[in-house]
Order: C-alpha cells, then sequence, then structure tokens
C-alpha cells in the first residue's frame, strides 16, 4: 500500500502497527508541533465493489462514535478526513498517540503477569472510562486485551472504536447488533444476536480482568461452537484455580463481572470501579478488608437493604460512618441541629421526647431521617438501651455512591420516612392516652 508522504496537512513518519481496520503511523501536525497516530483504512478493501462502502462506513464509525469522548483513559480522536489522489482515495483518522505503548495482551500470560496491585488498577481505570463512554451513549462492543493500550508509565488507554455503537436520542437505547466483535471476549447476549447494552463491554472487561490476573481465559474451549456453549451455559473456574494468593474480594468481583445475565451483572461500570476500590483497600489493609466483609454481613439481611444489589450495599457502606455505643449514652439530643439520619444495624435504641419515653427502636429501624431531609432540630433525644452499632448517614456522604446509587438509596429514604412519620405520629398519639 502506498503512502503518500502528506495526508491532509499531517505528514507521514513510519508504520507503527496494523490491524484489520487499517495501518497506523506515526505522524506529525505541523500546526500543533506534536506528533500523531494516523490510522489509514486499506486501499484495497476501500475499492472493494461489494464490500468497499460498508468499509469506509465502519472505518469512520470510530471518529463518529468516539470523537466526542474526552477521557484520559481514551484515545483520543482528533480528526478524520478522505484524501482524493490519482491512486483513489485515502480515508485517515487522526488519534492521540501513545508514545511507547503495548498492550495488555503482552501481560495476559502466566509467565508475565502484572502485580495484583497493577491489575485492580488498570481495570479500575478501563471500568471508570467505559462508565464515561456509557454515559455518553457509546458502547464500545470489542473490549479485549488488544484493544487496551499500556503506556510505559502503567496508565491505559481503550483504543479502537471501529465497532462502537451510538446510542442516539432518537434511537432505541438497547437495540439488536448482530454477531460483532471479538467472540473470545463476547458476552452471553452478543454471541448470541440478542439485544445488548453497556453491560456487554462489562462482561468483556471481566474476561480481561481474569486474564490479566490468571494468564488463563475463563472460557477456554478448542473450538468456535464449544467457545459459544461455555459463554452462554458454563461458569467461570474461581480464579484460585490457577492463584492461591487471590483474595476472596477479587473472586466476588469477576463474580459479578461475568454473569450470564445482564440483570445480575453489573449495571454501570461506576459500580465495577465501587467493588475495585473496595480491592484496593483490601491490599493496603488486610484486617481492615475483613471488618468491611462483616460490616457487610451484618446489612445485607436489613429490610432497608432489601432492594439493593450488592454492589451498591458495598458502595454505600464504603461511604459511610459506622458507630457504637453502650448502654446508657446519648446518640442524638433533642433540640440539638444536625443533617444525618442511622440505620440500627445491631441493638436497641429508645426515643425520648420531653423527657418521657415515646417509643423503642431496634436492628433495622432507622431515626433522624428529618434532620437529613432538611438539617432542622431534633425532635427527640435517642438513647442506646444496650450496646448499639449503626450506621451514620448524611448528603455529603451519599454524594460519594454511583448516581444509580444515589437515586435507588433516595426513594427507599423517602419510602421509609413516610413509615417513620406515621409511626412516630401513632407513638406520640400514645403517650398522650
Amino acid at each position: 500500500m502506498n503512502i503518500p508522504e502528506k495526508l491532509g496537512k499531517y505528514e507521514i513518519k513510519e508504520q507503527l502497527g496494523r490491524g484489520s481496520m487499517g495501518i497506523v503511523y506515526r505522524g506529525y501536525d505541523p500546526f500543533a508541533d506534536r506528533d500523531v497516530a494516523v490510522k489509514v483504512a486499506m486501499s484495497e478493501s476501500l475499492n472493494d465493489s461489494e464490500s468497499g462502502e460498508r468499509y469506509r462506513k465502519m472505518f469512520f464509525n470510530e471518529a463518529h462514535t468516539a470523537g466526542t469522548l474526552k477521557h484520559p483513559n481514551i484515545v483520543e480522536i482528533l480528526d478524520a478526513g478522505v484524501d482524493e489522489t490519482d491512486e483513489g482515495d485515502h480515508c485517515y483518522i487522526i488519534m492521540e498517540l501513545v508514545e511507547n505503548g503495548d498492550t495488555l495482551k503482552t501481560h495476559c500470560h502466566a509467565k508475565n503477569l502484572l502485580p495484583l496491585e497493577l491489575v485492580i488498577e488498570i481495570t479500575f481505570k478501563c471500568a471508570k472510562a467505559l462508565d464515561y463512554a456509557h454515559r455518553n451513549g457509546v458502547v464500545h462492543r470489542d473490549i479485549k486485551p488488544t484493544n487496551i493500550l499500556i503506556t510505559k508509565d502503567r496508565n491505559v488507554k481503550i483504543a479502537d472504536f471501529s465497532i462502537a455503537h451510538l446510542m442516539t436520542a432518537d434511537s432505541t437505547s438497547t437495540m439488536p447488533m448482530g454477531f460483532v466483535g471479538s467472540p473470545r471476549y463476547m458476552s452471553p447476549e452478543q454471541v448470541q444476536e440478542d439485544v445488548i447494552t453497556n453491560q456487554t463491554d462489562l462482561f468483556s472487561l471481566g474476561i480481561v480482568m481474569y486474564e490479566l490476573l490468571t494468564g488463563k481465559h475463563p472460557f477456554a474451549a478448542d473450538s468456535f461452537s464449544r467457545l459459544i456453549h461455555m459463554i452462554i451455559n458454563e461458569k467461570h473456574p474461581p480464579l484460585s484455580t490457577y492463584r492461591t494468593d487471590i483474595p476472596e474480594i477479587l473472586e466476588k468481583i469477576i463474580h459479578h463481572a461475568l454473569q450470564k445475565d445482564p440483570e445480575r451483572r453489573y449495571k454501570m461500570g461506576l459500580n465495577f470501579a465501587g467493588d475495585l476500590s473496595l480491592a484496593f483497600d483490601y491490599l493496603e489493609e488486610p484486617q481492615q478488608d475483613v471488618e468491611v466483609q462483616e460490616k457487610f454481613n451484618s446489612v445485607q439481611p436489613l429490610s432497608f437493604f432489601s432492594e439493593f444489589p450488592e454492589s451498591e450495599i458495598w458502595e454505600i457502606i464504603h461511604a459511610c460512618i459506622w458507630q457504637t455505643y453502650e448502654a446508657g449514652n446519648q446518640i442524638i439530643v433533642e433540640g440539638d441541629i444536625d443533617d444525618s439520619f442511622y440505620i440500627i444495624i445491631s441493638g436497641e435504641v429508645d426515643v425520648n421526647k420531653d423527657g418521657a419515653l415515646i417509643g423503642n427502636l431496634k436492628t433495622g429501624d432507622c431515626f433522624g431521617e428529618m434532620a437529613y431531609l432538611s438539617k432542622s432540630e431534633r425532635t427527640a433525644t435517642i438513647l442506646a438501651k444496650n450496646n448499639v452499632s449503626l450506621m451514620k448517614v448524611n448528603a455529603t456522604l451519599i454524594e460519594q455512591v454511583s448516581v444509580e446509587c444515589q437515586l435507588h438509596f433516595s426513594k427507599v429514604f423517602m419510602r421509609t420516612l413516610v413509615k417513620r412519620l406515621s409511626d412516630t405520629t401513632a407513638m406520640y398519639a400514645s403517650s398522650q392516652e
């Protein structure tokens, strides 16, 4: 393929790589005075009488879908164009140049694995980047090790949006996408040519993470039909099958990412990233992670959290404050101004108003909702009846969790508030009789 010395304003220097959708060159932008990556479409594919037009459309799909994305962990699309010459059209896309970059494929082999901390960090950055892309309507559809670049300083960049799908305002949010992508990294819904959403990218990222941790593919198969069957029907081997030093929290994260049913999988990249942040804490302070797991075990059965997926419960635990009080201690005092409310994790508290006992609350109950809602005066004094463990919640802390979790939390909180007001009215009326 003969490439001219220039394409548009860009000077062409050397070939960097070759893929199914084109050849990548190092180029130079004289106006910005910087090197860039120039991806050039294959001339033979462009000139094919039967598939040329479809190939051209797919080639420029990358610029169309990813061109508006500006994220530190996504390769930036800078420009695109067509140079018409006597030899034919040269279609090109100008991208950010990732200097001395490799792909994650290098580290998906047992003899070249990265440290656990770095695998978590890489996956965390990818999950956050995908969350950003998904919230901007872009589903990548081809997340795999060769499409994730790792720089010399260990930063990561998601690349190659050539088969990405852009969810526009006038299209449905879930559409049949057909059999597109790399089969080894497809989700069950992808291989069945069913409707797909952003969650298909999270399944693919789960496979990449599994390979980075073990050097093995979770659905290793010796034939295409066997691969498809395993992706749809079979559970992946535990990480401990290949490594004994893998902490349990990573097993749980992989388990959630590789759920066959999207309803049981991570909903958004931010949920995935939230659990990975807990894994960071575990590696830094293993004993603390045991404590956090105990908190989760205490919180999950409570009625307040009955409708929350596990990933969101982890988010709330990570964001809120855990407090303990001995019998007789004051928790809140009538007349004080505060903006927190409390969920009783264990134990009982007495509710006093004007010095008189008006009620008793037990494990799973809540108190202080009105102050949380409006930062108002406390209308009652709460005393620990015995040893009590509480989850303290305020708006500032809840702002740290994902948007989906915030909305879910607000819905459950308002329902709890309505019930609490009804119960309080009944208790006060009873105390006046």
